[in-house]
């Protein structure tokens, strides 16, 4: 019998740390074997996840003595918050251990993309020298387009600035006194970004207002020379409508990050589409942010069940 369980891969030295103190199962192999994880639920006081592990009411049906998840990072599309909440258990979040490393992959993206940097390999190896082909666009003086100015989003803008680039967010929840609003232009309407942006970054959970938040209707709101970066979450991006803009003309670009099933489904429309970067759900994961983002979970899940004791 445990007290905690991780299920998905998380700093060693930290979970060796939790194990001095509690009994620790640390298993990453368990998100891939849900019925094995429901079968270990007994006796267990907290579960450590990362985003692919559903922590829905037929997990917490299993384990009846659950009073903390520790989330390794800060999206909860995986845990059905309100059933915790119905149950007194405490959703613990990493908040604040992946934000640069998230806001560095941003404009990782949008500098790959904008000087088309990922299309010479095979070309120059192939003995082809396509340079006017390749000639991309610069970000100082480009415009950034942010959905959602959140923290992540914030730490994108002030790097963008730093490169020159003029940034300008929709997001309905920011209040018009906030003090980002000296730095940032702030848009009245998601299709007013999205025609006026070089290149577009979403920062907004996934719900039910979110879900294809980016359809046919607001890609084609896009310029045909723009490019869109997702690393929030999958199911926000339409991704047939995206494979379909691509293969149009009508995007210059796309990164993603996030996906609406991850791993990636085989036969995704998204397989064959141009100018298409993928990363299997990384932005937030370094050497760095991953040693951050363990620390604070298993600091949060510590004091959780102290408070419990």
């Amino acid at each position: 019998m445990y007290d905690v369980i991780i299920t998905e891969f998380m700093d060693k030295p930290a979970a060796d740390e939790l194990g001095r103190r509690y009994n620790v199962l640390f298993d990453p192999a368990l998100v891939d074997d849900r019925q094995r994880l429901l079968s270990l639920g007994a006796g267990v006081k907290a579960i450590i996840v990362r985003n692919r592990t559903q922590v829905d009411r037929a997990l917490l049906e299993c384990f009846p003595t659950l009073q903390a998840i520790g989330r390794l990072g800060v999206g909860l599309d995986n845990i059905d918050v309100a059933a915790c909440r119905e149950a007194g258990i405490a959703v613990l979040p990493a908040q604040g251990g992946n934000t640069v490393a998230v806001a560095e992959y941003v404009i990782a993206g949008i500098l790959m993309l904008r000087r088309k940097a990922y299309q010479g390999t095979a070309l120059v190896l192939a003995g082809q020298w396509p340079r006017q082909a390749m000639m991309g666009h610069e970000m100082s003086g480009s415009v950034l387009g942010l959905v959602g100015l959140g923290a992540i989003a914030r730490e994108v803008a002030q790097r963008a600035r730093q490169l020159g680039m003029q940034v300008m967010a929709f997001d309905p929840f920011v209040e018009t006194g906030d003090a980002i609003w000296a730095d940032v232009k702030r848009l009245e309407s998601l299709e007013a970004l999205l025609s006026a942006a070089d290149a577009v970054s979403l920062h907004v959970p996934l719900n039910n207002e979110t879900r294809n938040l980016l359809d046919a209707s607001r890609l084609a709101a896009m310029r045909a020379d723009s490019v869109l970066i997702n690393t929030a979450r999958g199911g926000i991006v339409d991704e047939a409508a995206l494979a379909a803009a691509l293969r149009d003309g009508a995007l210059a670009g796309a990164m993603l990050d996030v996906f609406a099933e991850e791993p990636l489904a085989a036969g995704s429309p998204l397989e064959g589409a141009p100018n298409l970067l993928l990363t299997p759900h990384i932005a937030g994961v370094t050497q760095e942010s991953n040693t951050r983002i363990s620390w604070i979970t298993i600091d949060n899940v510590r004091r959780a069940l102290e408070a419990n004791a």
